[in-house]
């Protein structure tokens, strides 16, 4: 039972009264039992025994922000899951990318995601970006006790700059280190065990003021070229119709691309990699 519950069914008074706009903070007074980083573990590294995701991108366009991730978890040698999803919405301008332990990631992402929500509902306005990195900053670095026994998770973070005062400048991402250190990157980046040849891909073909599109190719084919070096990172499965997940965020909000426009990307880069498979 979580810490001060009235054995009676009332909520006690810190449900009730004004208080905290950071959810993580609410939960840490409540119910500490229920973050990811408070959760006692046994000793021991345990990063072979629980599935991990890999590869995410993200690239600057002229619109804002792309930002994509492969489909594959693995488990030491062995596929975990061939179509998890990495990249997900943290809130209407913002997206998520998670590299790491995939089920301590997941979780955090849905926290974050409560996180800028219960922020909305407290303050009556929108987390600035830097806010939010900063956010997403000190999450990670409550779960540095499991990052040390092999739990990881390092997550990218992107989005849409609403006080941006030069519309075409407004697309920004943030990288962090496991012990939740922010840092904002130039243009693209990536995480996870592919992240070494997808950002030498990007390092290549990157362009300032990328059109939407042009950046969906671009993450696609650095998806791909991950992939092709790096067994953990899943490249286009086109026998089983399993394509990366691709979103943007830009002025009109976040957007997910629809299954039959990824899969139209995904396969104009495996027909182009057909006849010249160095790209």
């Amino acid at each position: 039972m979580a810490a001060g519950f009235d054995p009676s069914g009332r909520l006690p008074d810190v449900f009730t009264n004004a208080g905290t706009s950071s959810f993580t903070q609410f939960l840490s007074k409540v119910a500490p039992e229920l973050l990811p980083g408070r959760r006692p573990l046994p000793p021991g590294l345990a990063a072979d025994i629980a599935p991990h995701a890999t590869t995410i991108v993200a690239i600057v366009s002229e619109a804002g922000v792309v930002m994509a991730g492969d489909r594959r978890a693995t488990m030491g040698n062995l596929i975990a899951s061939r179509d998890i999803e990495k990249v997900h919405p943290a809130d209407a301008y913002s997206l998520i990318g998670i590299a790491g332990t995939a089920g301590i990631g997941m979780e955090l992402m849905r926290l974050f995601q409560v996180e800028l929500e219960h922020y909305e509902k407290i303050e009556g306005a929108v987390l600035s970006l830097d806010g939010k990195a900063n956010r997403l900053a000190s999450m990670i670095r409550g779960n540095l006790g499991a990052a040390m026994q092999g739990l990881a998770v390092i997550p990218l973070f992107a989005g849409f700059d609403l006080a941006a005062t030069d519309p075409a400048r407004a697309g920004r991402i943030f990288s962090f280190d496991v012990t939740g250190g922010p840092y904002e990157e130039t243009g693209y980046d990536a995480i996870g065990s592919g992240s070494l040849f997808a950002r030498a891909a990007l390092k290549k073909r990157f362009r300032p003021g990328l059109s939407t599109p042009d950046a969906v190719r671009l993450a696609v084919e650095a998806l791909y070229d991950a992939a092709d070096d790096d067994t953990a990172t899943g490249g286009p499965d086109l026998s089983r119709k399993i394509y990366p997940v691709v979103m943007t965020a830009t002025a009109e909000g976040t957007h997910r691309l629809t299954e039959s426009e990824t899969a139209a990307v995904a396969e104009a880069v495996v027909a182009g990699r057909m006849e010249n498979p160095g790209g």
